[in-house]
């Protein structure tokens, strides 16, 4: 039989408060994977472009080369263009939107946006399961982030 004193999702907030910096950042990239995989279908492409909005002109082109392995076209380091190709991307749609929300993430880190914040938008739309996984490795974060890492 478990104990659970508190939710998941509280759970992940409050390790994310005791670990230090580069432990932290690497949750809430979890965090926002896990999000990505719990968008609805039909929520994707809308959401890749309120992504997309965010990019600066370096991150633009760093995902316009990943959409060249995906053998899509000429790619160009444009918003209208990468968000028209999205649907073109199949089962490869959540990784491009993946990889966009973690370009945005990193900007909105070296802007000083606090990781507290970033878990703040995204943690409510985690199922209660998918909040649990995080949970644990959350859990094992934290034990790898006091036994030793260089944070």
């Amino acid at each position: 039989m478990e104990l659970v004193f508190i939710s998941p999702h509280d759970t992940i907030r409050v390790i994310a408060e005791s670990i230090g910096r580069e432990a932290r950042r690497q949750l809430v990239g979890e965090v926002v994977r896990a999000w990505v995989d719990e968008i609805p279908e039909a929520e994707l492409v809308g959401q890749y472009a309120r992504t997309l909005a965010d990019l600066d002109e370096n991150d633009l082109s760093m995902l316009a080369a990943w959409h060249a392995s995906m053998e899509v076209g000429q790619p160009v380091a444009n918003r209208d263009f990468l968000v028209r190709v999205f649907p073109t991307l199949g089962e490869n749609r959540r990784e491009a939107l993946k990889i966009a929300a973690g370009f945005r993430g990193e900007d909105a880190f070296e802007a000083g946006v606090a990781e507290e914040q970033a878990l703040r938008v995204v943690l409510p739309y985690l199922s209660d399961d998918r909040a649990a996984e995080i949970a644990q490795e959350a859990l094992e974060l934290y034990c790898w982030d006091r036994l030793g890492s260089e944070n």
